[in-house]
């Protein structure tokens, strides 16, 4: 059988074949463009995507013979996921199995743009030596940390920050009221999330629904000391929008590991110092790599055996 994966360095061949068993044969190809992929699983039985591995309705055509694509991360925003069932192929991901990590990650950015990190670090590097170089900042206990979907990456950045003496409130549809309340979390519609909370985190699936949901008149509604973090997806925050609202002076700072177009070729938020980028690696840890690839295994295993895979995405679900 064979396997073709994403050349992504985060995806190691040979541990994936060691999990895999020697049956199958894993064959590593560059999969950045559509063309790419249908060339190089043309044959394959199972592709294992990294996230700029774009599978549409003309590659799965182009790829009669695969049964699964199994993405090596959490989002599945480059995949057809409808085309993908209308052909009975299975996409799978792997989505816990960074949890730890994104949550310190998110909590990292927040306190790295709420302490002005960004800002001190390169005053000093220049020579300078000013509290004041960081501009006007809060004290974080009494402020209220706010979350754009409560999912387990949240519930883990809450339990995190809840030493800090903050506030919770969450915007989630589909997580009921009581749920959240056993978290010491309010749940509020996604206007009062915006008008009472100090430190946004942006955890949220790209979907129809959440695209651009953060955009001008989101950051309008924000205080203007508001710290905005995005560990989501790229395409939930508009870029250019945080760009100018920082600009403006109406939020304060922002972290953001996560673009809508990755790696950003440009982007109005490189030359600021009010805005701490990462390149899309809140996932890494050598823990959470290892558990990715045998999770990634153990999908493609079953799904190779005619099984249903352990992490199956629903296609009925609202996925871009």
């Amino acid at each position: 059988m064979e396997v073709v994966a994403s050349d992504d360095p985060m995806i190691d061949a040979g541990l994936l074949a060691e999990e895999l068993g020697e049956d199958v044969t894993v064959t590593v190809a560059e999969t950045g463009t559509e063309e790419a992929v249908r060339e190089a699983a043309a044959d394959a039985e199972a592709l294992v995507a990294n996230v700029s591995t774009p599978v549409t309705a003309d590659v799965l055509d182009a790829c009669p013979d695969l049964r699964i694509v199994a993405r090596a991360g959490v989002g599945i925003d480059t995949v057809d996921v409808e085309a993908a069932a209308e052909r009975d192929v299975v996409v799978t991901n792997v989505p816990e199995y960074c949890t730890e990590e994104v949550a310190t990650h998110t909590v990292a950015l927040a306190l790295a743009a709420l302490r002005s990190l960004g800002r001190y670090d390169r005053d000093v590097k220049a020579g300078g030596w000013d509290w004041r170089a960081g501009g006007e900042i809060h004290r974080l206990s009494g402020l209220t940390f706010g979350f754009v979907s409560y999912g387990p990456i949240a519930r883990r950045v809450r339990e995190l920050a809840e030493g800090f003496g903050a506030e919770f409130v969450a915007y989630d549809p589909y997580v009921d009221a009581a749920e959240m309340a056993e978290d010491g979390v309010e749940k509020v519609d996604f206007e009062e999330l915006l008008d009472r909370t100090a430190l946004l985190s942006v955890n949220a699936p790209l979907t129809e629904e959440t695209r651009d949901m953060v955009d001008g008149a989101a950051f309008e509604r924000l205080a203007d000391h508001a710290v905005v973090v995005n560990t989501g997806r790229g395409g939930v925050v508009d870029e250019g929008a945080l760009a100018d609202a920082l600009e403006r002076g109406e939020v304060a700072a922002a972290g953001l590991d996560v673009f809508a177009e990755e790696p950003p070729e440009d982007s109005p938020l490189f030359d600021r110092d009010d805005a701490v980028l990462t390149p899309h690696a809140a996932w890494y840890s050598e823990e959470a790599r290892a558990d990715l690839h045998e999770t990634v295994a153990a999908n493609v295993r079953a799904a190779l055996a005619g099984e249903a895979p352990p992490d199956r995405i629903d296609p009925d679900l609202d996925w871009v």
